[in-house]
């Protein structure tokens, strides 16, 4: 792993920030490293307020969305909430869907078949409408790219509604309203919500119309703090807001589905990363195991024992997913070696018999292995699906975009893509990617860089220290755990080797000698301690966090990485 020490700030910044704020140049320089360099900036991040969100209606069309949905009511249409089968998906048309239904009965909910219909608004979602007597079609977290689906549905006097973060083609649906902040003719303030945040200032601007404030949505924050957190946004300006407080609903009076998914955590503060790692990856097992609607009839149950049921399902959706990755990764892994692959510039693997609903969570696992862009596909009808993941720096869907000559469809982003192809030009497009990433990835992409904020020394690791830091939360893209090094760390001879196959770390790391030591775990850091010779003086990069046992609370490191100096 390549370190790289942050560059520092302007020093005058960081002296004046410590000065308005009376904090350590410690904490100051952190803070100009995130863009906070006034002291409104920093009362704007430490405390933030629901009155700094912005105006809905900011948004362009979100008054000709309002006034459909409110015309929909009136007339006593039927209106379905469509969306995509992933948490962001899932969690928006839970959160649209349940506020519409406190006051207007004729709300469904739509999730398209992860196998059967794809990615976004589907033409069998479209029929279903017309089947049933939808006139509105909300869509959440897809459809910018619909043209042709919307105008199908309109050929059957089915309008739509578009919320989506994703960004446009060169022509946008002929919709009632296009609501995405990434218009280029859009002038929201924040580029940056997810589709369940769009969906979110659409029941603001609507509640707004009911005499309701946003106070009066905090109940719905939960749903939208959980797809921030899956959807890996940045958490910065109104995502920050939005999942501050939706933590706090969390802690406080979650919906059920929520409530049942952590109950087994046992904590005493639930954080953005139990989002992370417990509650999203559940919801995205309905989606990929049995169908994404599972997902929504979770997260909107009133009946608590109800939601315990759904929720037992889920994990063992989840159990299953996280079976299937595991031997799908050690084929794929087989696959490479066998293949003589482990020195291409990128990872392409496929087997008919891989299940399409967690190749991208292999590409990400084949990623810890074989740091490169890596593409994973599967049989998919009479077709060759596939995801793809990246490697920090590298835009995968611009070199997909050099190859699409071989393609049959493809869409995503800088870091995660999917596709689809003819089996006959498999080996083409497999030889074409490679060319091309070779031709365009630089070496230092191709190694893992472990950013690091700052280099400071035990004795600054203060109770103050860790306090103010946890005021930096909730964590995340643009605002990460701060990274600290240290240098001429020793062991103190207590290290002990955990789990099964001995794969972390547990040390207790000393600087001086009148150090008691600082106990520090680093997870998936077992082997290398293994072959790290003594004697051992090191230099450790970590996060700092805290330990707490029989009601004693400690500081813990959590290692990131560690080299025998």
């Amino acid at each position: 792993m390549r370190w790289t020490l942050k560059p520092k700030p302007s020093a005058d910044k960081v002296k004046q920030l410590a000065q308005d704020l009376n904090v350590e140049e410690l904490v100051a320089t952190l803070l100009v490293q995130r863009g906070i360099e006034t002291f409104e900036q920093a009362k704007d991040f430490f405390r933030p307020s629901l009155t700094k969100l912005h105006d809905p209606y900011l948004m362009k069309d979100m008054d000709k969305a309002v006034n459909r949905i409110e015309k929909a009511i009136q007339n006593q249409e039927n209106i379905l909430v469509f969306g995509d089968y992933d948490v962001d998906g899932t969690t928006a048309v839970s959160l649209v869907a349940s506020y519409l239904r406190s006051y207007y009965p004729n709300v469904a909910t739509y999730i398209p078949d992860r196998y059967n219909e794809g990615y976004g608004v589907s033409f069998q979602g479209i029929d279903f409408a017309d089947d049933n007597q939808f006139s509105l079609i909300i869509a959440l977290d897809c459809g910018i790219k619909s043209v042709e689906h919307v105008a199908y549905a309109k050929s059957k006097n089915i309008d739509f509604i578009i919320c989506d973060h994703h960004l446009p083609g060169p022509i946008l649906p002929d919709a009632v309203a296009v609501l995405d902040p990434k218009r280029a003719d859009c002038l929201y303030p924040y580029k940056e919500l997810c589709g369940c945040g769009v969906g979110f200032k659409l029941i603001q601007a609507l509640g707004g119309n009911r005499g309701e404030t946003t106070e009066d949505l905090m109940s719905y924050l939960d749903l939208v703090a959980t797809a921030i957190a899956a959807d890996i946004v940045p958490i910065t300006g109104e995502n920050r807001i939005l999942a501050y407080y939706g933590i706090e609903v969390i802690n406080s009076n979650p919906r059920n589905g929520i409530k049942v998914l952590l109950q087994n955590l046992k904590k005493a503060h639930y954080d953005i990363s139990d989002l992370v790692f417990v509650v999203a990856p559940r919801i995205n097992a309905a989606g990929r195991i049995k169908h994404g609607e599972e997902a929504v009839k979770l997260l909107t149950e009133f009946d608590f024992e109800q939601a315990e049921k759904f929720a037992k399902e889920i994990n063992d959706f989840n159990t299953e997913r996280k079976g299937l990755d595991k031997q799908i990764t050690q084929d794929a892994l087989l696959q490479i070696s066998h293949n003589q692959e482990e020195h291409h510039r990128t990872t392409v693997v496929f087997d008919e018999k891989w299940h399409k609903g967690v190749i991208g969570i292999v590409a990400s696992r084949l990623i810890e292995t074989y740091y490169r862009p890596t593409l994973v596909f599967t049989q998919s009808g009479d077709k060759y699906a596939a995801s793809a993941r990246s490697v920090k720096g590298f835009d995968v869907y611009n070199a997909l975009e050099a190859c699409s000559e071989h393609l049959e469809q493809f869409g995503g982003h800088k870091y995660a893509a999917g596709m689809t192809i003819k089996p006959e030009k498999y080996a083409d497009f497999k030889t074409a990617f490679e060319e091309e990433v070779t031709r365009t990835i630089s070496p230092e992409m191709l190694e893992p860089e472990l950013e690091i904020d700052a280099e400071i020394d035990f004795e600054a690791l203060t109770p103050k220290l860790i306090r103010i830091l946890k005021q930096f939360e909730p964590f995340g893209p643009q605002n990460m755990h701060p990274v600290f090094k240290t240098t001429g760390v020793a062991d103190t001879g207590h290290a002990k080797l955990l789990g099964s196959g001995e794969e972390h770390l547990r040390l207790f790391l000393k600087q001086n000698v009148y150090d008691n030591g600082v106990a520090a775990v680093g997870f998936g850091l077992g082997k290398k301690w293994k072959n790290t010779p003594a004697p051992k003086k090191l230099e450790i990069a970590y996060t700092l966090g805290e330990n707490e046992w029989n009601g004693t609370v400690t500081t813990q490191l959590y290692l990131k990485d560690f080299n025998e100096i």
